[in-house]
């Protein structure tokens, strides 16, 4: 089945409704997705959840790369460091003709590469990620190569914020805006957590727009599920010539389940079916099932 790649935002084609409902339903079956691999091993819903909007729109309209180019030297990289969020990836490739969606139901089973963590052997996927703090490093050295190669593609790296304690990212950042790589694009997933904890409670990370504006980046904060402010970020990057761009995202761990929304302990779930299912309900607002889901929630 061809899957057509969706417009650019490079190629001038603005967001229209159309565009957005589209955005829209494809990320509420991304979701639908995240919450199926929440059960018979689990999976950091959360996180995944947090970040499925962004994931969405980054290949529906702004990376240059489909299903039939993804080996193609001349296509836009995305690097998940934040690598435990892979589900809301999976359900993006999965929806957007990358891999097979009934592949899913194989997510950490020993007869398939999904599991935990992006794995190379899953088309698109660039890079093994997992232990965090190492992918922006890794799309600097991609981005300085496509800058030696004097060609015109683009390195997209999405971060966790806990993520941001780890010294290599700031390590990363310096040599970034050293270099002048306004081929990199950085994204914070800025959910405001780390696994069980707020971010802001064990290592404070705010002002974080200072922060990177200090390491020679140039920096723009969204809200990252409103595709209005996606497409405004994302249109007309780099944002400075010579300066990587980042852009800041708000984000609510949990998006889309009322009754798991930034809360600590749902970092990382094992699900019944009868959960699981509840949860579905609830993600589309069939009935009670969101009140249903909070009195089962709570152990």
């Amino acid at each position: 089945m061809e899957f057509p790649h969706h417009l650019k935002v490079q190629s001038g084609n603005a967001m229209n409704a159309s565009d957005k409902q589209e955005l829209q339903q494809t990320a509420i079956r991304v979701r639908e997705h995240i919450i199926r691999m929440a059960t018979d091993g689990g999976c950091f819903i959360g996180a995944s959840l947090s970040c499925a909007d962004l994931i969405v729109y980054l290949y529906s309209r702004v990376l240059d790369i489909s299903p039939q180019r993804v080996s193609d030297p001349g296509r836009d990289y995305f690097l998940l460091s934040k690598g435990h969020d892979v589900p809301a990836v999976y359900g993006t490739f999965a929806e957007l003709g990358y891999i097979n969606a009934a592949r899913l139901a194989n997510h950490l089973h020993t007869n398939d590469s999904i599991y935990w963590h992006p794995n190379r052997d899953i088309p698109g996927v660039e890079f093994h990620s997992g232990s965090l703090g190492h992918l922006l490093s890794v799309g600097i050295g991609v981005a300085l190569d496509i800058k030696l190669r004097k060609t015109s593609n683009k390195v997209y790296v999405m971060l966790g914020d806990g993520e941001l304690n780890e010294g290599s990212i700031w390590e990363g950042c310096l040599v970034a805006g050293a270099h002048g790589l306004d081929n990199l694009v950085a994204i914070v997933d800025r959910n405001g957590f780390q696994a069980n904890m707020r971010t802001e409670d064990l290592i404070p990370l705010e002002p974080l727009e200072d922060k990177f504006t200090a390491f020679g980046w140039s920096v723009r904060r969204i809200n990252g599920h409103a595709y209005e402010e996606m497409e405004a970020a994302f249109t007309g990057h780099p944002f400075e010539k010579g300066k990587p761009s980042m852009i800041i995202a708000d984000t609510v761990r949990g998006k889309g389940l009322p009754s798991i929304e930034a809360r600590p302990d749902r970092w990382f779930v094992n699900f019944t079916a009868e959960e699981i299912d509840m949860l579905l309900d609830e993600l589309h607002g069939i009935g009670d099932a969101a009140l249903k889901s909070e009195s089962l929630y709570v152990r």
